[in-house]
């Protein structure tokens, strides 16, 4: 079978923290079986890709097994952060929706 594409939010929930100009993002996935593909795409270089309008300079990868999901620490992410930034959402509690439209390849989802 082959793996059919999909958007992140139908197989995980993820939560947002800040710290200053750090976002802490936290993502996992409803069904333990989904956790190997998220490890496999959910890499530094994709969620780098999907952030650099926000000028994100980093993204460290923590993998948290034992709860079938990951921590992903993103630099620069909060122009300036909740004191400094001009936006409405200095603290980045909006961007784990926009990590949960990423797309992703579900495998073992579509016949070939």
């Amino acid at each position: 079978m082959r793996p059919e594409s999909s958007l992140l939010h139908r197989y995980a929930h993820a939560r947002a923290g800040d710290k200053g100009d750090r976002l802490n993002l936290g993502v996992f996935v409803y069904r333990a079986e989904h956790y190997p593909w998220l490890l496999e795409q959910l890499t530094e270089e994709r969620v780098t890709e999907l952030y650099r309008h926000r000028g994100v300079s980093r993204v460290r990868r923590y993998p948290m097994p034992n709860l079938q999901g990951l921590n992903l620490v993103l630099d620069d992410a909060l122009q300036g952060g909740v004191n400094g930034a001009l936006n409405l959402d200095g603290h980045g509690k909006t961007l784990s929706s926009l990590l949960l439209s990423m797309t992703v390849d579900v495998p073992g989802t579509r016949g070939g």
